[in-house]
C-alpha cells in the first residue's frame, strides 16, 4: 500500500488493519480514534477538481510557521473518512481559519479549550448529504463527523497542537473531536447565511468560530419572542460563560418561528440578546470576574440600567452574535456555544465554498 503523508510516498506492507495500527505508531491518529490509511489513490481523488495544486498552500499557524498545503489537507482528509465531494468545504475552512482576525493559535493553545466551530450553509449542505435537521450537532452523519474531525487532524498532525504541550486546555471538551453542524434552509426565516454574510443567492460558506462549550436553552412554553430570548439570554450572561467575546446562538425551527413570527429581523433578536446578555457590574467584581481595562468600553458607552447601575454585557456590541437556525422540528431546544476569549479577541471568520 502507498501513501501520501506529505510530498513523499511511503510504502507499506500489511493487511489494512495492519495499516491502521501502523498509523497509530507513526502518531498520524493525533486525535485517539482509528484512521483510514491515507492510501495514494485516495488522496488523489481528494485533490481531483479543487484547483488546487498539491503544493498550495491553505494555511499558515502564525506561530510555528508550519503550513497546511492542499496534499497535506487531502491527507488528512482521507484518514478522517471524508469524502472527495467535502474537500471544497474543508478547503474555505483552513481559509477562514487562515484570517489573521481569527486568532487562530491563541484559540489553538490557550487554557480556555476551545475549537473551530464550523458551521456551514447554503446548498452544499444538501449536495454533501450534511444534517442541519435533528441531531445536527450529534453523532451520525459523516459529512458532519467527518470535516470537523479533519480540522482537529489537521490541528494535530500538521500544525503540531499537541495537549499537554502546545495546546494547554485546562480539560478540554469533546468538541475538540470534532464539530461541525449546518443551517437549515428550509426553515430559516431570515435571510440565510451565504446572503447575509455577501457571498450572494446560491453561493455555500463556512463560519468558523473558536467555541469552548455548549449550552442547550430549553424553552418548552415561551410564546413570544421575549420568552424565548430571556432564556438565552440568562444562559449568554450566566457568570461561568460571561465575557466580552463574540457569541453563536443557534435557535431551533420551533423557536425561530416564534422569534421570526412576531415580525422580529435578525437585527432586532441581535439587539435585544445584547441588551439582556449582562451582569451587574457588583456581581462581576464579587466572583473577581470584573476587568476595567476589558470592560470599560462597556460602561463609557452608556449601558446601565434602572437607577445607574452599571451592567457588564457579553461581547461589545449586538454584531458580536452570529444567529442561525438548525435542528429538528419539533421541540424546544437551541443552543448558545460561548467563545474561547474572555477578552474582544474576534475569533469568527468565514469564507466562500467554491465547487
Amino acid at each position: 500500500m502507498s501513501t501520501v503523508p506529505n510530498s513523499a510516498v511511503t510504502t507499506f506492507d500489511g493487511d489494512v488493519l495492519a495499516a491502521i495500527d501502523h498509523c497509530y505508531e507513526i502518531g498520524w491518529a493525533a486525535d485517539g480514534l482509528p484512521v483510514v490509511p491515507p492510501e495514494r489513490a485516495r488522496v488523489e481523488a481528494m485533490l481531483a477538481g479543487t484547483g488546487h495544486a498539491p503544493e498550495d498552500v491553505l494555511n499558515t499557524h502564525p506561530t510555528t510557521g508550519n503550513t497546511c498545503t492542499a496534499l497535506a489537507a487531502a491527507v488528512n482528509a482521507v484518514m478522517a473518512g471524508c469524502l472527495p465531494e467535502y474537500f471544497p468545504v474543508l478547503v474555505a475552512a483552513l481559509e477562514a481559519l487562515d484570517k489573521p482576525d481569527y486568532n487562530f493559535h491563541a484559540a489553538s493553545a490557550s487554557t480556555g479549550g476551545s475549537t473551530p466551530v464550523l458551521l456551514v450553509a447554503g446548498p452544499v449542505v444538501e449536495a454533501i448529504g450534511m444534517n442541519s435537521g435533528a441531531g445536527t450537532f450529534a453523532p451520525g452523519t459523516r459529512a458532519n463527523a467527518t470535516l470537523g474531525r479533519a480540522i482537529r487532524l489537521i490541528l494535530m498532525n500538521v500544525f503540531e497542537m499537541i495537549p499537554g504541550v502546545s495546546d494547554q486546555s485546562t480539560q478540554g471538551f469533546p468538541g475538540k473531536y470534532s464539530f461541525c453542524f449546518a443551517e437549515r434552509a428550509d426553515v430559516n426565516p431570515w435571510d440565510p447565511l451565504p446572503v447575509e454574510l455577501g457571498y450572494g443567492e446560491g453561493a455555500s460558506c463556512v463560519v468558523t468560530y473558536a467555541g469552548s462549550s455548549f449550552n442547550n436553552v430549553e424553552n418548552h412554553g415561551g410564546a413570544n419572542p421575549e420568552t424565548i430570548l430571556d432564556c438565552i439570554a440568562d444562559s449568554m450572561a450566566n457568570l461561568g460563560c460571561i465575557t466580552i467575546g463574540q457569541s453563536m446562538v443557534v435557535l431551533s425551527p420551533e423557536h425561530a418561528k416564534i422569534v421570526a413570527g412576531s415580525g422580529w429581523s435578525k437585527a432586532d433578536t441581535r439587539e435585544y440578546l445584547f441588551m439582556h446578555a449582562r451582569q451587574p457590574v457588583a456581581a462581576m467584581q464579587a466572583c473577581g470576574k470584573y476587568v476595567p481595562r476589558e470592560h470599560e468600553a462597556q460602561l463609557n458607552a452608556g449601558h446601565t440600567g434602572p437607577e445607574g447601575e452599571s451592567f457588564v454585557h457579553r461581547g461589545l456590541a449586538p454584531d458580536d452574535i452570529m444567529l442561525t437556525v438548525a435542528g429538528g422540528l419539533a421541540g424546544g431546544h437551541s443552543a448558545f456555544i460561548t467563545s474561547w476569549s474572555r477578552t474582544r479577541a474576534s475569533i469568527m471568520q468565514h469564507a466562500e465554498v467554491r465547487t
